[in-house]
This record gives C-alpha cells, sequence and structure tokens, in this order.
C-alpha cells in the first residue's frame, strides 16, 4: 500500500485568514454587532465554524450562534473562499510527495464544497486524491471523527498514513485514530500548542514538508 498523507487546508496548505476574517466580521456586522479591531479571528481559525462563532458572539454576549454561522457562510461562499492563497512552495511539495508515491487526502473541518472551491480557485486541485470535509447538518465537523471516516472510507491501515496540519485538532485527530501527527509552524497554531498535543514531529517551512512527511510515515512501518 503505498503512503497516504492526510492533509489540512486552512493554516497548512493555504493562507486563508483575509478571506476568514472578512466574513467572520461581516456575519458580526449582519447580527448587528460593531467591528472590534482588538478581535483576534486568526487564533480562532481551526475547530468547526460553530465553535469559532460562539467564540467569536462571546464578546459581545450574543448566543445567536447559528444564525452567525448562517451569516458566515452566506458571506464566505460568495467572497471570502476566494481571498485564499496557497503558502509559497506547497504547490512544489505537494508535486515532490505525488514523485514519491504518496497518494494525497484532503481532510479538513471546512465544509467540503468550499474546500473543493479552493482546491480548484488555487490550482492545488489535482493533486488530491480524495477531499474530505464537513457535510450540512454536523456530519464530521470534528476531526477525529472526519480522520475515522476517511480511513474506513478508503481502506487505509492509519500506520501508513500521516496527518499534516498547523493546529491542535489536527494531531488530536490523528492520535484519535492511532495515526501519526506532523505540525507545520506556519500556519495559525504555535510550536507549544502542537508540541503539546503530542505532534510526532514538526515542519518549519513548505519547502522541507514532503521529506518531513515520507520521513514519519517511514517511522511507521
Amino acid at each position: 500500500m503505498p503512503p497516504t498523507i492526510l492533509l489540512d487546508l486552512d493554516g497548512a496548505l493555504v493562507d486563508s485568514l483575509p478571506g476568514i476574517e472578512a466574513s467572520g466580521r461581516a456575519a458580526l456586522a449582519a447580527l448587528g454587532h460593531p467591528p472590534d479591531p482588538a478581535l483576534d479571528i486568526a487564533a480562532m481559525i481551526g475547530p468547526p465554524i460553530e465553535e469559532m462563532m460562539q467564540r467569536m458572539l462571546a464578546r459581545y454576549g450574543d448566543d445567536r450562534v447559528a444564525e452567525g454561522v448562517a451569516a458566515y457562510r452566506a458571506d464566505y461562499g460568495a467572497r471570502g473562499l476566494l481571498a485564499s492563497a496557497p503558502y509559497p512552495g506547497i504547490p512544489e511539495a505537494l508535486d515532490a510527495l505525488r514523485a514519491a508515491g504518496a497518494r494525497l487526502i484532503l481532510a479538513t473541518s471546512k465544509r467540503r464544497v468550499f474546500a473543493e472551491r479552493i482546491l480548484d480557485h488555487t490550482g492545488l486541485a489535482t493533486r488530491f486524491a480524495a477531499v474530505h470535509g464537513s457535510e450540512p447538518g454536523g456530519a464530521l465537523d470534528h476531526k477525529p471523527e472526519l480522520i475515522a471516516h476517511i480511513l474506513a472510507r478508503h481502506d487505509l491501515d492509519a500506520a501508513a498514513c500521516v496527518m499534516v496540519g498547523d493546529r491542535r485538532h489536527d494531531i488530536a485527530g490523528a492520535r484519535a485514530n492511532g495515526m501519526r501527527g506532523l505540525g507545520v509552524l506556519w500556519g495559525y497554531g504555535a510550536r507549544e500548542e502542537l508540541e503539546a498535543a503530542g505532534a510526532d514531529a514538526l515542519v518549519a517551512a513548505p519547502h522541507d514538508l514532503a521529506a518531513a512527511a515520507l520521513a514519519l510515515v517511514a517511522r511507521t512501518r
């Protein structure tokens, strides 16, 4: 079986902060909240959008999470996702992984339909054998369940896979499924967060991603 590399999207492959931030502020405005320059949306990226929105609204004492999520998705689907751009070196890293025989699968907490549009928009889509993300109704919102679904759907051996991501949720999802986790340091999570989550290795730059992921797969065999 060829090695399989699961990759997160936001903060691992693409810098999506500009679009997420704009759509997050648009959602707050739709609910009647004035912009707050001190709101650190980058620190909230990673978990499902419902958790992010809950944290954003808590600053205003507002519990209308469902309404906020709906407003966010409406704006993000119309314009926010188009602001995503690959980190320099990511296309080359994905090509190097594929050249080494690895199969690439996207594993994101973002809605799958949004993730597919971002991959198409950024030119990364052809590198992936499959794209998985959250689905309407709350299915597969959390990384442990999402990764378990991917393993079952593609009949994968967790020991022959590595999960790549920039936040603790990616590492926790990998560990919950007996998979090794590779933390990237160019995204939205700090080294300390990834180390505390139990990352098996860290990589500092996209041009080192392919070698780091393949080395981690080799350690599992």
